[in-house]
């Protein structure tokens, strides 16, 4: 049980996916990678936020990751 390792809305949506309630994305390290795009280019947002999104949105493009895939 992964998901119980992450917050509650983390849990909450899981749940709703599993239970047909949100949509599954077939191809959700796009979306992931789109999502931590936002948040590292937000001027709105702590520098640190900014920072972490970055990092983990190049550690997951030098990854094996592949669009292709």
């Amino acid at each position: 049980m992964k998901h119980l390792a992450y917050c509650e809305k983390i849990r909450e949506v899981y749940s709703q996916i599993g239970s047909g309630d949100q949509g599954y994305m077939p191809n959700a390290i796009s979306v992931v990678l789109k999502t931590l795009d936002q948040i590292a280019s937000n001027p709105d947002l702590p520098e640190d936020v900014r920072d972490r999104a970055a990092f983990a949105a190049a550690n997951l493009l030098i990854s094996d990751y592949s669009e292709d895939a």
